[in-house]
């Protein structure tokens, strides 16, 4: 997997610690302009975190579970990835002494629509 993310962003560097921790292969690309990589990568605004990955030819946003990720490969769902909108507390990368958000993975169909994928 491709993991593109801000150079300063610690989140995105505990993320990538828990992908790597869940057997994932990793190489992290530090860019200056996220919202093109975003752009090119279709994700609309509104699903938007801060860190966009390539993984087996789908894009996953933000701070989704490395299960979800590994659910996502085996399924291979007509889609353009998965997405965890913002940063919610609790997720990988985001955890907050114990506190946990609810927060759902949505699943972004090749037009642009989600739907639920996982719930957390």
């Amino acid at each position: 997997m491709t993991v593109m993310k801000s150079p300063s962003c610690g989140c995105c560097g505990k993320w990538v610690e828990h992908v790597r921790a869940h057997g994932f292969d990793v190489k992290v690309v530090n860019v200056d302009d996220l919202m093109a990589v975003k752009k090119k990568a279709g994700i609309p605004d509104k699903l938007a975190s801060c860190h966009t990955t390539i993984v087996g030819g789908y894009v996953v946003e933000g701070h989704v579970p490395a299960a979800d990720i590994r659910k996502l490969l085996v399924q291979k769902p007509k889609a353009k990835g998965i997405a965890v909108p913002g940063m919610p507390a609790g997720s990988p990368g985001m955890e907050a002494g114990g506190f946990k958000q609810p927060y759902q993975t949505l699943l972004i169909k090749a037009d642009g629509s989600t739907s639920v994928f996982a719930r957390h």
